[in-house]
C-alpha cells in the first residue's frame, strides 16, 4: 500500500492559491485590476466586490477605469476606494471613475519586496504545517498497525518529497513578484 497524499497535496495547493491571490493584489506600479478584488462597495445593502457592480477596464498602463452599472454607485465605489489601503485617490467625472497608479519610489519598491517576502514565509509556514500533519497521521497509522514501519518511512519521504516541490514553487513566485515590482 502507498501513502495517499492526495488531501495534504490539496492542502498545499491551497496555500500557494492563496499566495498567488495576494501576489495579484500587491500593485507592481502598473495599473492591476487584481488590486480591487477585496474592496467591497455597498450595493443596495449587501457588501459586493466592486467587479460584479461595475465594469474595470486598463486603458493606459497606470489607470484603471470603473464604469458602474448603476450611476448612483458612483459615490459609494469612491468611498470604497478611499478607505481602503490601496492608497490612490479615485477621480470621477459623473460616469466613470478613474485610478491613476503613480510610479512606485524605490523605498516603496522595497517596502513591496519585504511585504511579498514575508507574505512567501507565512505560505511556506502553512506548507510546513500540512507536512507535520501528514507524519502525524501516518504516524498514526503506523501505530495503530495499518502500515508497517517501511510504509511508513516510505509515506513520510513522499510528504517531505511534497514539500520541497511546494516550497520551490513558492520560492519561484516570491522570485517572480519581486522582480516584478523591482522593474521600472
Amino acid at each position: 500500500m502507498s501513502a495517499d497524499l492526495t488531501q495534504f497535496e490539496e492542502k498545499m495547493e491551497k496555500s500557494l492559491n492563496s499566495l498567488q491571490s495576494e501576489f495579484n493584489t500587491i500593485r507592481a506600479g502598473r495599473a492591476n485590476p487584481h488590486v480591487l478584488d477585496s474592496i467591497r462597495v455597498d450595493y443596495y445593502g449587501t457588501p459586493t466586490p466592486i467587479q460584479q457592480a461595475a465594469n474595470i477596464s486598463v486603458p493606459e498602463a497606470r489607470i484603471i477605469q470603473i464604469q458602474p452599472w448603476d450611476a448612483s454607485l458612483i459615490k459609494e465605489i469612491e468611498k470604497a476606494i478611499m478607505i481602503s489601503d490601496l492608497g490612490i485617490t479615485p477621480n470621477n467625472d459623473g460616469k466613470v471613475i478613474r485610478l491613476v497608479f503613480p510610479e512606485l519610489t524605490e523605498d516603496r519598491r522595497k517596502e513591496l519586496a519585504k511585504d511579498v517576502k514575508k507574505k512567501g514565509e507565512n505560505a511556506k509556514v502553512a506548507i510546513r504545517n500540512v507536512r507535520r500533519d501528514a507524519n502525524d497521521f501516518f504516524k498514526k497509522q503506523n501505530k495503530d498497525n495499518e502500515i508497517s514501519d517501511d510504509e511508513l518511512k516510505d509515506a513520510e519521504g513522499s510528504v517531505q518529497k511534497l514539500t520541497d516541490d511546494f516550497i520551490k514553487r513558492i520560492d519561484d513566485a516570491i522570485d517572480g513578484k519581486t522582480k516584478e515590482i523591482m522593474t521600472i
